[in-house]
């Protein structure tokens, strides 16, 4: 069986001057056009394609790699408005996706970049965009550990902070308070649960939190410290973005984490910078 807007694993059946074509199952015989065939590939081996309607409505097959399959989250870029039908959203294939005017919360313009849901219209049997997100959300509670690691990516601003896709899922929030530089809509990042509420809303954040953030910094640190002969530049005067770029960590964290160093005199403080003491007794994880 083989799934519109997704990946298939296909049969090849018989080569023709279109192309190859591929056993849909219950889809029926479904065409890789020839510029995508190559010549390893062979008659009666499977081969691994993503289905979807050309412009003339026809199921076709591609090698290439959407930038989202139906049931997923993305930021595409608006490349054209058509008057009466909606926008079309570049997604890294021949055929542009078309976001409908009715699945517009808001209006777009050529050339915006949006978050969008992808997913396969039950009427008309085409793949389509949304950008009202609420409608896709997993309804399920979460079932987040405190601290747990999951992807997000950035859906928009609010006045509290950040609005977050959770793992393609459910919908979080990261605080201006804990963030140390602005996001963009469409942003992919890696994130840390910090509490799902009792009304299943999920607060997150870009750092681990606790011991489960402070241990691992700072082996960070002191490989960092000794890859550069004993000392770096770094102490409680960087700046936030300087830290988050050579540490992917907040400036907080990072303040842990040099105390934590300092305390268990591992490290001495420069003013500026900081210095390894006794390199060759450290090992990770102490």
């Amino acid at each position: 069986m083989s799934i519109i807007g997704k990946f298939n694993r296909l049969q090849s059946l018989r080569q023709a001057p279109p192309g190859l074509y591929l056993d849909g199952g219950d889809l029926g015989e479904i065409l890789l056009p020839r510029r995508y065939v190559s010549h390893s590939f062979v008659a009666g081996n499977p081969i691994d394609v993503f289905v979807y309607r050309d412009s003339e409505d026809r199921l076709v097959a591609t090698t290439e790699t959407p930038l989202a399959t139906v049931g997923e989250f993305a930021c595409l870029k608006v490349i054209g408005v058509n008057r009466q039908i909606g926008a079309f959203l570049d997604w890294g294939l021949g055929k542009d996706l078309l976001l409908p005017f009715r699945e517009q919360d808001m209006p777009v313009r050529t050339g915006d970049k949006i978050v969008v849901f992808v997913y396969l219209d039950a009427k008309t049997d085409r793949i389509v965009a949304t950008t009202r997100l609420n409608r896709h959300l997993n309804r399920t509670p979460p079932m987040y550990k405190t601290g747990e690691p999951v992807n997000l990516v950035i859906t928009g601003k609010t006045p509290l902070g950040y609005n977050a896709i959770v793992e393609n899922a459910h919908l979080g929030l990261l605080f201006h308070s804990n963030l140390p530089t602005p996001l963009e809509p469409g942003q992919k990042v890696k994130g840390f649960v910090r509490v799902v509420r009792p009304n299943g809303k999920i607060d997150l954040s870009l750092d681990a939190s606790g011991y489960k953030r402070v241990a691992p910094l700072t082996d960070q640190i002191v490989e960092a410290l000794k890859k550069n002969g004993g000392r770096l530049e770094f102490d409680d005067n960087s700046s936030p973005q300087a830290i988050r770029a050579t540490f992917n960590v907040s400036k907080k964290a990072f303040k842990q984490a040099i105390g934590a160093l300092y305390k268990a005199r591992r490290i001495k403080l420069l003013k500026p910078g900081i210095e390894l003491l006794n390199p060759t007794s450290w090992s990770p994880g102490e």
